[in-house]
C-alpha cells in the first residue's frame, strides 16, 4: 500500500508555473526587487511558501527567472525584435517608439523594471543591481554591434561613432522609463522619440 507521503510527493504542482511567475513578475515590476516581500510574493502568486520554494528557489532566483521572462516574452522582447530593422534608423525609431509604449502600456506597471530594480536596490541586494546592470550592457552592447554592421554598410557615415550613438540611446530609453513611473504619459514620451529622432538625424554621420 502506498503511504499517504508518498502520495502527496508524487502529485504534480497544482498551479501554472508560467502564469504564477507571471504575476510575480508584476509584483517586482510594481514594488522592485527590494520592496517585494515574500508575503506580497504568494499572496499575488496564489501558493504557499515552501511551494515557493520548491519550484522557483528563493526570492533572488525567482526574480531572475521573472527578469528572463520579461526580456524574453515581456516588454523587454521590443529591444530583440528592434534590432532586425533594415536601418540603423529603423532601428532607433522602433525601439524608442516601441519603449513608448511599453512603458505606458495601462496593464503594466508603469516604467521598465531592468531600470526601476537597479535604481531601489541597496547594499543588500548588490547582487541582483549587478545583474541588472549586466543585462543593461548587454543591451548597449548589442545596440553597438548593430550600428558597427550598419557603419559597415554603409548606412552609417564613415566618421559615426557606433558606440557612443549606442550609450545614447540606450540614455534616452532609461530616462524615458524614469519619465513613466513618474507619470508621463505616452504622448510625453512619443515627443520626446521625436526629439530624439531630430538629434539622431544630425548626429549619425
Amino acid at each position: 500500500m502506498i503511504g499517504r507521503e508518498a502520495v502527496q510527493k508524487g502529485r504534480p504542482r497544482e498551479f501554472d508555473k508560467e502564469q504564477v511567475l507571471d504575476k510575480a513578475l508584476h509584483v517586482f515590476w510594481k514594488r522592485g526587487y527590494e520592496g517585494t516581500s515574500l508575503s506580497d510574493l504568494t499572496e499575488a502568486m496564489g501558493i504557499n511558501r515552501p511551494s515557493l520554494y520548491a519550484a522557483f528557489g528563493n526570492k533572488e532566483e525567482l526574480f531572475k527567472l521573472a527578469l528572463d521572462r520579461y526580456v524574453e516574452k515581456g516588454p523587454g522582447s521590443v529591444h530583440r525584435a528592434s534590432l532586425q530593422q533594415p536601418t540603423a534608423r529603423a532601428v532607433v525609431e522602433s525601439l524608442l517608439t516601441a519603449s513608448a509604449t511599453m512603458l505606458t502600456d495601462p496593464s503594466n506597471p508603469p516604467g521598465c523594471l531592468a531600470v526601476q530594480g537597479a535604481l531601489s536596490c541597496g547594499e543588500a541586494s548588490e547582487s541582483i543591481k549587478q545583474e541588472l546592470c549586466e543585462r543593461r550592457s548587454l543591451g548597449e552592447q548589442q545596440l553597438r554591434q548593430r550600428f558597427e554592421r550598419a557603419k559597415a554598410e554603409g548606412d552609417l557615415g564613415p566618421d559615426s561613432d557606433p558606440a557612443g550613438l549606442a550609450r545614447y540611446v540606450m540614455t534616452v530609453m532609461q530616462g524615458m522609463s524614469v519619465q513613466a513611473a513618474g507619470g508621463a504619459s505616452r504622448a510625453d514620451l512619443l515627443a520626446v522619440v521625436d526629439m530624439a529622432l531630430k538629434a539622431w538625424s544630425s548626429s549619425k554621420s
